[in-house]
């Protein structure tokens, strides 16, 4: 039986496209215009382009010359009145600054920690008029004319508050790092609600993850808390 497919072989049509190195060869010299062969051009634009690359690499290099920086355009500030747990602070800050810059990196109040930074976990919870916010996403201009505490407010005369209290009776802090918005987010409930139901305190702490999942014992402390004496 034949079973040819046709006079060439798929090996034999390959083959007969194939140029020979001698061929291809010659065709690197062929002229393309002004006898300038296709080697030649090649050749020289290249070296044309490593020459306009190296021409600025070696201005910037040379020595005594300063160096060149982009200008930063100047960043608006404004002057604000803030009272931050108690006191009065009067402070310049730039506009692009949140809440949680100002406390933590101009006034080195370090407890409202930086968890998302999107305004989703709540570890950087502090009150502003008595209400609960994420200071990761409230700019600090404005808190102008505001009253805001932070879980460094709760301390009274050297003395945690009953809430931190129950937090540490029932090891409602498990790693900590949630436990400041947790703290300022069950203040802020107890003060509106002294005597809250288990219902009342998991819905009022939605918004405050906690990674470690110490969920129960969270709310058996700001129960524990309401019994005995509230905030």
């Amino acid at each position: 039986m034949n079973t040819s497919r046709g006079p060439l072989s798929g090996k034999a049509q390959r083959g007969s496209d194939a140029t020979s190195p001698s061929e291809k060869d010659s065709s690197d010299h062929e002229p393309l215009s002004g006898d300038v062969s296709r080697r030649d051009f090649l050749g020289g634009t290249g070296a044309a382009v490593l020459a306009a690359n190296a021409a600025p690499l070696k201005a910037q290099e040379a020595p005594g010359e300063p160096a060149l920086e982009p200008e930063l355009a100047a960043v608006p500030k404004t002057a604000i009145s803030v009272t931050v747990n108690g006191t009065e602070h009067r402070i310049e800050v730039e506009d692009r600054w949140t809440l949680n810059e100002l406390l933590r990196d101009e006034l080195g109040l370090t407890g409202s920690k930086i968890g998302c930074n999107r305004g989703e976990c709540g570890a950087c919870t502090v009150l502003m008029d008595g209400e609960p916010v994420y200071s990761c996403s409230t700019l600090a201009v404005w808190v102008d004319g505001r009253d805001i505490v932070t879980v460094e407010g709760l301390e009274r005369d050297g003395e945690v508050s009953p809430l931190q209290q129950t937090f540490m009776d029932h090891n409602a802090a498990q790693c900590g790092f949630c436990t400041s918005g947790q703290l300022m987010t069950a203040t802020a409930l107890l003060e509106n609600n002294p005597q809250p139901t288990a219902g009342a305190v998991r819905e009022a702490l939605a918004g405050n993850l906690c990674r470690c999942s110490n969920y129960n014992a969270i709310v058996e402390a700001v129960v524990a808390a309401a019994e005995t004496g509230g905030a």
